[in-house]
């Protein structure tokens, strides 16, 4: 008998009690993976398990406000492989059709075939006749498995260039990278879909389930104020005007609809292309684009995709004068605006001690009413004006016109005003910002504010999408027009714009005058920076006076040619341009019927994917005709075909105008066939 004494018994007490404390660990921790943590476990090991390719939305269409096209999806396919599901004995001669069916590297796609992972990506963004082709050999040779098809989307935009700035662009991805397709990336696309299947270790097939398909949610679309028969009215002018004016660093024109705030065309140039936006967007970038450092592409791209209506602030002038016209009238400081004589401009007016000239200091303006004052674009009266109202009312003002907040506009990039602080404004600076010099503000502010003027009184957020439609039920959801504020009487609104109907039918303004329509306007030269020598332009226009639909900003930067840089006669000529084709396209009644001359008007034919030669035989018929950039005898007309106009087709224009258009060299058949596809319009 072994006698055990007493600390061998402790020893194996304490030994059995540790082996009874593990196991009972173990059964409870048994206990929690299978009643608590089981459904996690389970997820996990089905996702080890399965193989997941993912099946990328449509994204939603972008229409313009008459129904057209701007921005579509169309189907191309994605191209994956499963090296485990490849027999190893046929991995070189899959490496090698893939290889020569997209135009691959052999040696690495090779690599991926081989590899050891669940899946490998070969080609994205086919075109269905290159995949119909893997289909069809892969059908010859009895394969299977180990190369995946999926369906994919590519983004195409049918016009180009057109609203570029608004539109925007997409990545790779299909996420979307400026403008409306940035800003409503999450209502354009959609929630993604799968394709599953029960894999092993090595990526390889197991089990009898087959694939399933959890379908893609596509994302919904959206309608935008934007009129791209305006849009390329403005656009035309615009180009015209930074080209004959020689605008080195270009300019933009914004339209807006003074009623609702939507905003029926904003054009900046230079433009781009979106169908290629890393590309060159000029002749000149063109032929040295090849041989340019990444970063000066860079800066140069990033450069024209911002649109500097909103994104870029600038001094606005004389323009800005019509926002101190207004304070002073609903302050009372002016009732009656054609009191002759109630002001006085003498050359300059000195405020604190520092005189400030006029621009005609040297032949001073003399006696003069609020009209004639505007009409002048006279500089001592508004600075009067703004010392009478103070610092604090004037601010009070700027506040109601939402001149020292962002609009709200429903594009990125928004930038803010540039003020002085309340507090550090003294009556030098009041007297500056009175007639619209040494603060900044956007394009868009400007129109905003003036629009308010426009339409009695009323402070309306602009915006570029009037409504969204759901890509399943269809059903459509209007975007509600949003007033923030009020800013001045229904009187004062009537009595301000008077007086800029005045400023164009005898003012500086006179430029932008059209026969028969009641427009308003002002016009405004600002020097851009301090000491540059360099200038902005700019024309605010208003029409028609009786009912104003439309508010026009056309801001030129540094004008260098012939013709100047005040804003009478470089802007105001753009601004008539404009409203001479957008308000008889609007239906605007002609109120002036004593100054109209009977001009015949005709319809715009469609000559995208014609010859030159054949086009102009097309609009002569008309009575229109094709006006070409940089035209010459060295053109063959025969073989040129034609690939954007402006106007578009179907617009009504006075007879003898210009039709605008750009050409490809070297089409086919089947480029033209396919521009006929997407729809012309």
């Amino acid at each position: 008998m072994i006698k055990i004494n007493i600390s061998t018994k402790k020893r194996m007490r304490t030994s059995l009690f540790i082996v009874f404390l593990i196991i009972v660990i173990l059964i409870g921790r048994l206990g929690y993976i299978q009643l608590i943590d089981g459904k996690k476990l389970s997820e996990l090991a089905f996702e080890q398990q399965t193989l997941d390719r993912t099946i990328n939305p449509k994204r939603g269409i972008i229409y313009d406000a008459t129904g057209h096209v701007l921005a579509q999806s169309s189907t191309v396919e994605t191209i994956t492989v499963n090296p485990g599901n490849i027999d190893k004995n046929i991995k070189e001669k899959v490496a090698k059709k893939l290889s020569e069916i997209f135009e691959l590297d052999y040696e690495k796609t090779l690599k991926k075939v081989s590899k050891r992972s669940s899946i490998e990506t070969i080609a994205k963004k086919i075109d269905k006749d290159k995949a119909d082709e893997l289909r069809k050999w892969m059908e010859e040779g009895n394969i299977t498995t180990g190369i995946n098809i999926d369906e994919d989307t590519k983004r195409y935009y049918p016009n180009n260039n057109l609203a570029s700035q608004i539109i925007g662009f997409c990545g790779s991805d299909n996420q979307g990278l400026d403008g409306i397709e940035a800003k409503y990336d999450k209502v354009l696309s959609g929630t993604k879909g799968a394709i599953k299947r029960h894999t092993d270790a090595k990526g390889g097939e197991i089990g009898e389930e087959g694939e399933t398909y959890v379908a893609a949610k596509n994302g919904n679309d959206i309608v935008l104020a934007i009129d791209m028969n305006i849009q390329s009215i403005v656009e035309k002018y615009l180009k015209e005007a930074c080209i004959d004016n020689k605008c080195t660093d270009g300019g933009n024109i914004v339209v807006m609809n003074p009623q609702n705030g939507d905003i029926l065309a904003m054009a900046t140039y230079p433009d781009y292309n979106l169908n290629e936006p890393y590309s060159a967007y000029t002749d000149e970038l063109k032929g040295i684009w090849d041989t340019t450092d990444q970063a000066e592409k860079t800066k140069s791209l990033q450069a024209v995709w911002r649109n500097r209506a909103i994104t870029d602030t600038y001094e606005p002038g004389s323009t800005f004068k019509t926002i101190t016209a207004s304070a002073s009238l609903e302050e009372g400081l002016v009732t009656d605006i054609d009191k002759q004589g109630q002001f006085c401009c003498t050359g300059g007016i000195e405020v604190a001690g520092v005189r400030i000239k006029c621009w005609r200091y040297y032949r001073p303006h003399g006696a003069e009413s609020l009209r004639q004052a505007l009409m002048n674009s006279c500089n001592p009266i508004f600075i009067g004006l703004g010392q009478k109202m103070g610092v604090h009312t004037y601010y009070s003002y700027l506040q109601k016109f939402g001149l020292l907040e962002r609009t709200g506009i429903d594009l990125p990039g928004e930038a803010g005003s540039i003020f002085l602080v309340e507090n550090k404004m003294g009556p030098v600076e009041l007297a500056t910002v009175s007639f619209g010099q040494r603060f900044e503000i956007t394009p868009i502010q400007l129109v905003t504010a003036v629009s308010s003027i426009a339409n009695g009184g009323n402070l309306v957020q602009p915006r570029v999408v009037k409504s969204i439609i759901d890509s399943e039920s269809g059903e459509k959801t209007d975007i509600e027009t949003k007033v923030k504020s009020k800013t001045i009487s229904k009187e004062t609104s009537e009595k301000v714009l008077s007086m800029m109907e005045s400023v164009v039918s005898e003012g500086t303004g006179k430029n932008a005058k059209v026969a028969g329509y009641r427009i308003g306007g002002k016009t405004g030269t600002s020097e851009d920076g301090v000491n540059t020598n360099k200038y902005v332009t700019s024309f605010l226009g208003v029409a028609p006076i009786e009912n104003p639909q439309v508010v026009l900003l056309v801001t030129l930067y540094n004008p260098t040619g012939e013709g100047g840089h005040q804003g009478g006669g470089v802007a105001a000529p753009v601004g008539g341009q404009v409203f001479s084709e957008i308000l008889p396209y609007l239906e605007v009644s002609q109120g002036n019927q004593d100054e109209v001359e009977h001009v015949e008007q005709v319809k715009v034919p469609n000559v995208e994917g014609l010859s030159i030669k054949e086009a102009e035989k097309v609009t002569k018929e008309v009575g229109l005709e094709i006006s070409i950039q940089n035209d010459s005898e060295e053109l063959d007309r025969e073989n040129i075909i034609i690939k954007e106009q402006s106007p578009r087709e179907g617009v009504s224009v006075n007879k003898e105008s210009k039709i605008f258009v750009e050409f490809w060299t070297n089409w086919t058949n089947g480029d033209v066939l396919k521009l006929n596809q997407w729809g012309r319009s």
